[in-house]
């Protein structure tokens, strides 16, 4: 198999976020395992834990996360459309599309998602202020997981 074409396989395989793919072409036979795939799936394993543990003490717990749940942020949830890497400024050295605060128009660009090398505008979708950036700059996404809240 021409190495050019494998090269194309594994980064295909890592950016989709599939956790193994195989190929099988004429005499050859290529199999590739995404390894984050597998600590990425171990990782929630973990949170139930830890959500176990706030359990054992019954009469405090409720009264704080219901505390903690109401300044949740109100507005317009700009959702990924797509899975990939999203970037909050146009390259690694300039400023940032948006910060928290400023004020964005219809149509202006919040952000840009890597996928498959390709770069992917978002948009706002309404007009308003920024009041949360959801993701970190160079954080992977996932189809529908929040990225800004626009009040």
């Amino acid at each position: 198999m021409d190495l050019r074409k494998l090269k194309t396989l594994i980064d295909l395989v890592a950016e989709s976020g599939i956790s193994e793919l195989e190929v099988t072409e004429e005499n050859d036979k290529v199999r590739i395992v995404n390894k984050v795939q597998t600590v990425a799936v171990a990782a929630p394993a973990v949170a139930p834990v830890v959500a176990a543990a706030p359990a054992a003490a019954p009469a405090a717990a409720p009264a704080q996360p219901e505390a903690a749940a109401e300044p949740v942020v109100q507005g317009t949830t700009v959702t990924s459309p797509m899975v990939g890497t999203f970037y909050r400024a146009p390259n690694p050295g300039a400023e940032p599309f948006v910060k928290v605060g400023d004020h964005v128009e219809a149509g202006q660009t919040l952000g840009i998602i890597e996928a498959m090398k390709l770069l992917n505008e978002i948009e706002a979708e309404t007009s308003g202020t920024i009041k949360e950036i959801c993701v970190e700059n160079a954080q992977p996404v996932e189809f529908g997981q929040p990225l800004f809240i626009i009040g």
